[in-house]
């Protein structure tokens, strides 16, 4: 069952279903945001004491995605994570991704001319994964429409074939449970779903994923990094935490607030009430149920929903709405009749 309590902490904005694009902020974590700008201004930063903060997130986000706290690094996007990953493949490697996947996902591997990058339908991904194939890189929801690949299909062919992986969860960390050691990478935008402030990005690194070199190596992926502020010696960590970029202080207090209140809800629970509350929408507007939180339609602009108090985003040509645990009955009932108005009035 949902935690209340939790759910509780966050704002209710009536019609807000966009946390696909932007999680709301629990009111502890604005506050944090805050008191770290305060204390900023008053020249009360204290970066070494962050270090802490930065580990709490290590460790929630770990226990959010199946993870261990040392498997976890930080960096500032998505994209720069992929890129490391694709950076580190061999030259010719084939790499097999999603079409009309989300760019950060992509675009690392089709920028770089040493690879060969196949993109295929969602729904063709798992077949597709044979020896030869060096790496599968999908999100486990597709941002477009909410699609969600079928993660224990995928890590079972992965694994018989030998193929590394890269699952980018940015549109489903808080509501999907995964075992991130079943993959060689699981890396979010904290920005959506995780709730942080924008500007960072988490990466869960299987202990053996070695391969994985640190391309943005900085004194923070070291187990000392006070003590690594100086060359020439090479001091990285053996851990996740090599591939560290160095943290946005004035951000990761809050970041920490944000996932340890998410990493203390069930998330079976929130997988739950999240698609529950989608599939309730579904129901009405007889669409078929899915194992998704995020839902798109056509025939209506993401304005139109706005103007009548719901908030939307629009992808892809379709208006995508998302149900996190601060939605309830009372935003699917809007959203239903937004649109069933929506459809009177093009009829």
């Amino acid at each position: 069952m949902l935690n209340t309590t939790i759910a509780a902490s966050f704002p209710h904005i009536p019609g807000y279903l966009d946390s696909a694009s932007y999680g709301l902020p629990a009111h502890a974590t604005s506050a944090a945001l805050a008191r770290a700008a305060h204390d900023w201004s008053l020249a009360k930063t204290d970066p070494y004491a962050l270090d802490a903060s930065v580990d709490r997130m290590r460790a929630a986000y770990a226990s959010i995605v199946g993870a261990q706290p040392t498997d976890v690094a930080l960096g500032g996007s998505v994209s720069q994570m992929v890129g490391m990953v694709a950076a580190s493949l061999p030259d010719g490697a084939r790499v097999l991704a999603v079409e009309r996947d989300f760019s950060s996902v992509v675009y690392p591997f089709l920028a770089d001319p040493r690879l060969n990058v196949t993109l295929v339908p969602l729904e063709r991904l798992v077949d597709e994964i044979r020896p030869g194939v060096d790496l599968v890189a999908v999100s486990s929801a597709q941002s477009c429409d909410g699609r969600v690949v079928d993660l224990t299909a995928l890590a079972m062919a992965a694994h018989s074939a030998g193929v590394k992986t890269l699952i980018d969860v940015s549109q489903s960390s808080g509501w999907l449970p995964i075992h991130a050691r079943d993959f060689d990478v699981v890396v979010a935008g904290a920005y959506k779903w995780l709730t942080c402030p924008r500007g960072m990005a988490l990466a869960a690194i299987r202990p053996d994923a070695t391969w994985i070199r640190p391309v943005c190596a900085s004194w923070y992926g070291s187990d000392d990094p006070w003590g690594s502020l100086y060359g020439p010696d090479l001091k990285l960590s053996t851990l996740g935490r090599r591939l560290d970029t160095s943290p946005p202080w004035q951000l990761v207090e809050a970041g920490a607030i944000a996932l340890e209140t998410l990493a203390a809800q069930d998330i079976h629970a929130a997988y739950t009430y999240c698609t529950g509350l989608a599939n309730d929408l579904r129901a009405e507007l007889r669409m078929p149920a899915s194992n998704s939180a995020i839902l798109s339609v056509t025939g209506v602009e993401a304005q139109v929903l706005a103007d009548a108090g719901v908030r939307a985003s629009a992808r892809d040509g379709r208006a995508r709405m998302s149900f996190y645990i601060y939605n309830d009955a009372a935003d699917v009932d809007l959203a239903a009749r937004t649109l069933a108005k929506t459809a009177l009035q093009h009829a």
